[in-house]
């Protein structure tokens, strides 16, 4: 089983939501149907980033990376680290 950590942005606020998951496709349809209270009418959400993990503990770690950075500018440097 994998895990994932993944980055969402907000089509309306251009705002990102970082997570992690054991089923990227699930959870991305629960954030776009509102199920999430932090992603919650703030959508629809685009994924952006995702990074697979061979154990939750990994994934959970990266997320936790991602989260202390806090603005745009270094949520952006990750994705764009991404596609070059």
């Amino acid at each position: 089983m994998h895990y994932f950590v993944y980055i969402l942005k907000s089509d309306t606020s251009d705002r990102f939501y970082t997570g992690s998951t054991d089923n990227l496709e699930r959870r991305i349809a629960e954030h776009q149907r509102g199920k999430s209270p932090a992603t919650r009418n703030r959508g629809p959400w685009t994924l952006v980033y995702s990074k697979p993990f061979d154990t939750r503990s990994e994934a959970v770690k990266w997320e936790m990376e991602i989260k202390k950075k806090k603005n745009s500018a270094s949520i952006q440097r990750i994705i764009s680290a991404v596609s070059e």
